[in-house]
């Protein structure tokens, strides 16, 4: 469970998540981990990159990063301003290139990409070094996420090969997108999941993705829909893919 910015916690969500997972017949394995009561292994990782000098202070503000349209590593040689700072990581020249299951080969220049905040102003472990020390620590061996992340996974895979971490297999799916091109999940038309409708969704999300379910599956248990979805899922109709948009309502 990814809660560490505290104040964003909704109480109750975690559970409610749970539920919903299981009515859809998806189950995980072992306990249930919260990032929040491990924060001594985020701690633990920052140190080991300060002591490699792989970070460094940032006083910018957000204001001062949308004046400069990113970051263009304004506090290199020493934070600028007093007062509370963010910890970046100090990313490497040149080009980070792997393979993505789902959209090929991908390559990323380093330096435009810009050197990310690791530790926010606020002490709050940031995303980028919470989630490459979870998958490490879990054996996670394959990520599959929405292509809205695929710009993020240069940053992570710099920071395992700087902690010696391994790299997973990475796979970016295509969003569903408004005909206009905004993510659906943030617009007025995204769909709640419906625990009681598991089946017809579970059906939707596989031909959203392509895998072109049989019309008759629809209305099957959530066990068995999974069960052929995973039978013929193929990653194919999805490769180079980033957004799938809905037809115009």
């Amino acid at each position: 469970m990814e809660d560490l910015d505290r104040e964003r916690v909704i109480g109750g969500c975690d559970t409610e998540m749970l539920r919903t997972l299981e009515a859809f017949g998806l189950h995980w394995d072992g306990p249930i981990e919260y990032q929040s009561a491990d924060t001594a292994a985020y701690a633990s990782a920052l140190q080991r990159l300060k002591a490699l000098g792989l970070t460094f202070e940032c006083s910018c503000s957000r204001r001062d990063l949308a004046e400069a349209g990113g970051y263009p590593g304004t506090c290199r040689a020493g934070a600028r301003t007093a007062g509370p700072t963010a910890t970046r990581f100090r990313v490497s020249e040149g080009t980070l290139s792997f393979e993505d299951r789902a959209q090929g080969a991908c390559a990323f220049d380093l330096a435009e990409r810009g050197d990310v905040i690791i530790r926010r102003r606020d002490d709050v472990f940031a995303y980028q070094l919470a989630v490459v020390v979870d998958d490490a620590r879990q054996g996670v061996t394959d990520v599959v996420r929405g292509a809205d992340l695929l710009d993020s996974t240069a940053w992570q895979i710099s920071l395992q090969r700087a902690l010696a971490l391994p790299t997973p297999r990475y796979a970016h799916l295509p969003l569903i997108t408004e005909p206009g091109g905004a993510k659906l999940a943030k617009s007025r038309r995204s769909v709640a999941l419906e625990p009681e409708r598991a089946g017809p969704q579970l059906w939707q999300g596989l031909a959203l993705l392509r895998q072109d379910p049989p019309a008759e599956l629809k209305f099957k248990p959530p066990a068995q829909i999974l069960s052929w979805g995973i039978e013929h899922w193929s990653l194919a109709p999805l490769r180079s893919l980033r957004e799938a948009p809905l037809p115009p309502a």
